[in-house]
């Protein structure tokens, strides 16, 4: 190829895979939700520059060529405008870009898991210390736990016995988790909920 030797490889990369991707877009293989290049069908379009500049409206034909000649992509960014919005952009960064961040998003909209234990009022040692370790592991992975702690019988009338064992419940986990929810009565059930502590 003449002049070959004066290109940068770098550049001839990205002349091969421009390539490649309008043979894969022009064949359907694209984001589901993007209008690129040949599939976008507007006879007119607002043209807006790689550096965020203007350029007018062009028919749809133009805006290709300036795009190609740039050796760049035309993306359609406003399709439902009263004239359809295209930029020109490296479509291969951009769909990169937008899929990093839609990891970072789905990152920070993890959803903690509240685990659950049922304990009781007459609880013996051995058992506490067995739902004790639990919530503390679960705390350590993350989790909210809560405990719920449902009155039987005659037992309602004695819900300071109850509070108690869930106070010393908080003591021995107060140094991985804070009290998210203070032990509150509901029907013949008294929960309280852990967080994990920030940093911990």
């Amino acid at each position: 190829m003449a002049g070959a030797a004066s290109v940068p490889a770098f550049q001839l990369l990205q002349e091969v895979y421009l390539a490649k991707f309008r043979r894969n877009n022009n064949s359907g293989k694209k984001g589901p939700e993007d209008l690129v290049n040949e599939n976008i069908r507007f006879r007119e379009v607002l043209v807006i520059g790689p550096d965020g500049d203007q350029l007018g409206t062009m028919s749809r034909h133009e805006a290709l060529d300036k795009a190609y000649d740039m050796n760049l992509d035309l993306l359609c960014v406003a399709p439902n405008a009263k004239t359809p919005v295209c930029k020109i952009l490296d479509y291969g960064k951009y769909h990169f870009e937008a899929q990093k961040k839609a990891r970072e998003a789905k990152k920070k909209q993890h959803v903690t898991e509240v685990k659950a234990l049922r304990v009781s009022p007459v609880i013996d040692q051995h058992d506490f210390e067995t739902k004790l370790n639990r919530s503390r592991e679960w705390i350590q992975d993350g989790q909210k736990v809560r405990i719920d702690m449902r009155f039987r019988g005659r037992m309602i009338t004695r819900q300071e016995v109850g509070r108690e064992v869930l106070n010393r419940f908080t003591e021995n986990i107060s140094d991985i988790a804070n009290v998210e929810k203070a032990p509150s009565m509901e029907g013949n059930t008294m929960s309280v909920v852990f967080a994990p502590k920030k940093g911990k």
